[in-house]
């Protein structure tokens, strides 16, 4: 490895977007301020935008930065699986970092990471956080609750997720600390990790895929670590707590039938337990369904059959065609 490559080696950003032009456009901004020792290279998969965003790209002439454009919208999921065998095809880096449209890093960010030996973990998750400042919440990193006796405890007798999610005490701590999964913004992978646990399974569209993925390498024996000084930016709007339904609806699909997955890799031997549990939970989430109860339950009951059968072949298309019957 050269001086100039660092201690952590060669990095290439891989961010998917969609119809988010003015968000993508502040994000590779962030990124374009890395020098080329810092950053090799960045690859833009854009998911099928109908927005401006594919003439936008066509006129940017940043040597380190290469556009794919899908021919359909593969969801999120299809996004990251896409960019990540791209970017290991075209650039062959040290690591692959990833991120959505309207996750950045902070400034200097990745001038930290490059200046370790960061080979003792095969990913590192960065702190994610809000603009105002704000731990975001979506992003946290977690420990398996089954794997781990004392996060089983704290989860099941009143935490709940905060039982099972790293909260301000790690983000503040400026210590790293192993973890067993996290999200897809702010994760830097390596190609050992690639090697252990292949590429994101972009059949899953959206929702899940960054779980499974990631809890994937752990459970295959890979070491996926915090480090809350590497810090991201996430610009989304969260939803408000009176909001308790996917808008659209056919986005319910998704996210029930790639959480019954999550929920199996999980639980393990237990699933047999969780099942019911959960199954329970989501059904009664129909009361928050006035007016579309009937097309809730007809998504939810989809998902339960296709997420206990692994059945991810289920092409958006088809989604969007529930929809018009519906």
């Amino acid at each position: 490895m050269t001086e100039k490559q660092g201690r952590a080696g060669r990095v290439v950003a891989v961010v998917v977007t969609y119809n988010r032009l003015e968000k993508l456009q502040v994000t590779l901004a962030r990124l374009l301020q890395s020098p080329l020792e810092v950053l090799q290279a960045i690859l833009v998969v854009d998911n099928a935008s109908t927005d401006e965003t594919a003439a936008w790209l066509a006129g940017q002439n940043d040597l380190r930065l290469t556009i794919h454009r899908c021919e359909t919208n593969t969801g999120g999921a299809g996004g990251f699986e896409t960019g990540m065998r791209l970017a290991v095809d075209y650039f062959d880096p040290d690591w692959v970092l990833v991120m959505d449209d309207d996750g950045r890093p902070e400034p200097g960010t990745l001038e930290l990471f490059h200046a370790e030996d960061r080979a003792c973990a095969e990913a590192w998750a960065a702190a994610v956080y809000h603009p105002d400042g704000r731990i975001c919440d979506m992003n946290r990193p977690w420990l398996n609750p089954f794997w781990h006796h004392g996060v089983f405890l704290r989860t099941i007798f009143g935490k709940g997720r905060d039982g099972f999610h790293l909260g301000r005490e790690e983000y503040e701590a400026g210590r790293c600390c192993d973890i067993d999964g996290t999200s897809f913004v702010g994760l830097f992978v390596s190609r050992a990790a690639i090697a252990r646990g292949g590429y994101p399974d972009g059949s899953l569209f959206i929702y899940g895929d960054d779980v499974l993925y990631t809890l994937g390498i752990t459970k295959a024996g890979g070491r996926i670590v915090f480090d809350p000084t590497l810090r991201f930016e996430h610009d989304f709007s969260s939803m408000t707590e009176a909001d308790r339904r996917f808008s659209p609806l056919w986005k319910s699909y998704y996210h029930y039938r790639n959480l019954l997955m999550v929920y199996r890799l999980v639980s393990g031997p237990f699933f047999v337990f969780v099942l019911p549990a959960v199954t329970f939970k989501w059904l009664f989430k129909i009361r928050f369904h006035g007016g579309e109860r009937r097309a809730f339950l007809s998504y939810l009951l989809r998902a339960l059959r296709d997420g206990l059968l692994r059945r991810t072949e289920v092409g958006h298309a088809e989604v969007m065609n529930w929809v018009r019957r519906s």
